[in-house]
Order: structure tokens, then C-alpha cells, then sequence
């Protein structure tokens, strides 16, 4: 049994937190404090102009986002931590210029991080717990509670909130999943090293597809690839569908044109590598998946939250951007076999899509790949 009157050295603590920390398979492990006021105020600047779309849960839970001592009383301290996830040889600029393939956001192509993360999280919190005195009060969370994860890892050293509103590490790029654990413990904060280093560069913001920054490091979600064929869950507005071109379940472009990613190591961790190839695969082949299918092979994968239902949804645009291929008999094919399907939010985007391979045959389109900006 421990000694309650046993002095902590906290230093020392935080040492060894780092330490367990990365054999557990975090690339970084570094701590902060609580203070997030101008966070805060940028965050309610940011609902206020309606940017989060139908993902009102930003808005919920009051002060608690930014005041994370309310999330969980008696939190002095943020341990934020960083899993690089991107799989070798992902191949994503062939994917993404082979409109016969479907892209899926690297980060979704092996399994859940939520799961693999919190699992970790919760063995390092246990390991803090078996070294100390006295009681802690902690909780670990990914991506999963109101949590304001980015400026947590900004402050405590992890990297910069760059243009494109994700954090960038010098030496990491920005391929990586970010976890906390709030706890009691008056741990030592790290100062952090990394400064904008954004500079002059306007490459995320202008390769984006869609144009979804309406200004650096602010992001409307409801203009964003990954917003609309996750988040969403009604009729993908037309504007943004021929932009969308074969992206079914996310985008990386923001972070493919990033020069900082230019060096970014692959990931050592096994289960972040593609499932059922889905780095790789044709559009047509995954749109005629039943159902049944559909559950079967995305198991343990974060693509099932979206269902069956939006998941052919996006995959009606994706074959409707694919006019050039060599295989469009067998892609309107797949389409007129889902023209009957019971969803109205199908049948819209199947009909949508045979249009486009209509009027392409009568030399009547072109598709438009990206949304003009002034940017």
C-alpha cells in the first residue's frame, strides 16, 4: 500500500509520464495548463457566423469547451499527446487524379483511432495513478467530449494551429491523431518551441476545392469536404458536388499541398494500416456493397458512423465526376441499379450523377474541379 505522506516529485512524474507515455506508441507527450479565454472568444466569434453547420454540438456544453477545470472540477493540468497515422506508400495523388478511384481520408483507411487512443490513454492514466500517493482525479478524451484539443496541443508544445486550422509540427508535418488526459496533478508545463511558421504561404487555402477558408486559419465547415460527406447528413448542396470529384469519405488536400508534410514519416502502427484495400479501391465496386456488406467491411473502421445511406451518397458524386473514364458503361451501370433505392437522398444523387454522364456523352459538360476563389 502507498504511503499517503510520501512527497511527489512532480518533475520527476512528468518525466516518467513522457516515458510510459511513448512506449505506448505516442510520438508526443507534453503538458499544459488550463488557460484557453481567447479560445474561448475565437470559438463563439466562430459559431456566431454559423461556420459549424449542422454540427450545433459545438455550441453545446456552455464554458466547459474552454474551461476544462468545468469539464471536469478540480483539473489543473492538460497531458496532450500526438500518434502520427499516416500509412506507408498511401498513394494519394494517384488516388485522388484516378477518377475511377474512390479517396478516402488517410486517416480513415485502418481502424478507429477513437478506440485504439482511449484504450492508451487509459493505461497511462492508470500507470500515473499506481505512482502517486495520493487520489487524482483525471479522464482521458479523443476527440469524443468538449474538448479543445488543437489549442490544448498548441499551448502545450505539440505544434501551430496553422491556415488550414489543423496543428502542424516542424518535424511531423500534421498526419497525426491528438489525445488528452485532464488530471489534478500540478504537474511542470512545458513552454512551447513551435512558432507559426505559416509564414507567406497560401497553398492549403488555395487548394482546397471547395473553398471552404474564407480567411487564414479559419475554416467554414460547412463549404469542407470532410464536413460534407461525414458530418452532414442531408443533400450535399450541387455547388459543391462536381469540386468534390472522386473524395467519399473526407479530404487531405489542405494537408497533401502542406510543405511542412513533404517529410512526414510514415506510421509504425500496425492498425492504422488500409483495411480491405481501401486506399485503393473503384468507386463502382464499393457503391453496389449492400448493406449488409457495407457493415461488414468497414467493422472497427470510423467510415461506419456515416451508414450505408450517405456512404452511397457520396459515392453517387464520386461516380458522377468520373465522365472521363474508361469504364463509364459499367459506371452508369452501378448508378441505374440504385435508381429505385429506397432513400430519396440516393434516388437525388444517383439522378444527379446519371445526368452528368447525359449531357458529358452529348458533349454538353465539363466538369468543374474547384470552386474560383480570390485567394
Amino acid at each position: 500500500m502507498p504511503n499517503t505522506t510520501q512527497q511527489i516529485d512532480y518533475s520527476d512524474l512528468a518525466s516518467k509520464i513522457k516515458a510510459w507515455g511513448k512506449a505506448l506508441g505516442f510520438q508526443q507527450v507534453t503538458i499544459t495548463d488550463t488557460e484557453l479565454s481567447e479560445t474561448g472568444d475565437r470559438l463563439n466569434t466562430w459559431l456566431q457566423k454559423g461556420y459549424q453547420g449542422d454540427m450545433q454540438w459545438m455550441g453545446e456544453h456552455g464554458e466547459k469547451r474552454y474551461h476544462p477545470e468545468q469539464l471536469l472540477p478540480g483539473t489543473l493540468r492538460v497531458i496532450s499527446v500526438r500518434m502520427d497515422y499516416l500509412p506507408d506508400d498511401s498513394n494519394m495523388i494517384a488516388v485522388l487524379k484516378d477518377e475511377d478511384k474512390a479517396y478516402i481520408s488517410r486517416y480513415a483507411l485502418g481502424r478507429d483511432y477513437h478506440k485504439l487512443i482511449r484504450k492508451r490513454l487509459t493505461t497511462l492514466a492508470k500507470e500515473i495513478e499506481h505512482a502517486i500517493p495520493s487520489s487524482v482525479v483525471q479522464r482521458p478524451f479523443v476527440d469524443s467530449a468538449p474538448v479543445m484539443e488543437k489549442p490544448l496541443a498548441e499551448k502545450a508544445g505539440l505544434g501551430w494551429v496553422g491556415k488550414n486550422t489543423l496543428v502542424i509540427n516542424s518535424e511531423a508535418g500534421s498526419w497525426f491523431f491528438l489525445g488528452e488526459i485532464y488530471t489534478s496533478l500540478p504537474l511542470p508545463i512545458d513552454e512551447s518551441t513551435e512558432k507559426d511558421l505559416c509564414g507567406d504561404c497560401k497553398a492549403c487555402l488555395q487548394v482546397c476545392p471547395t473553398d471552404a477558408f474564407p480567411e487564414p486559419y479559419v475554416l467554414d465547415a460547412r463549404r469542407c469536404i470532410s464536413y460534407l460527406t461525414i458530418e452532414h447528413k442531408g443533400s450535399i448542396p450541387e455547388e459543391f458536388r462536381e469540386p468534390m470529384g472522386n473524395r467519399v469519405f473526407g479530404c487531405d488536400d489542405c494537408q497533401a499541398i502542406c510543405p511542412w508534410n513533404k517529410d512526414a514519416e510514415p506510421t509504425k502502427e500496425k492498425d492504422f494500416s488500409p483495411r480491405q484495400n481501401l486506399g485503393n479501391r473503384e468507386l463502382s465496386e464499393l457503391f453496389l456493397w449492400s448493406e449488409t456488406e457495407f457493415l461488414k467491411y468497414t467493422e472497427g473502421s470510423p467510415i461506419r458512423r456515416i451508414g450505408h445511406e450517405r456512404w452511397l451518397r457520396n459515392l453517387a458524386i464520386g461516380l458522377g465526376n468520373a465522365l472521363a473514364s474508361n469504364n463509364a458503361n459499367a459506371i452508369v451501370s452501378a448508378l441505374e441499379s440504385r435508381k429505385e433505392h429506397p432513400s430519396p437522398m440516393v434516388q437525388e444523387h444517383v439522378q444527379w450523377a446519371l445526368e452528368q454522364h447525359k449531357l458529358y456523352a452529348a458533349g454538353k459538360k465539363k466538369r468543374k474541379r474547384k470552386i474560383s476563389s480570390s485567394k
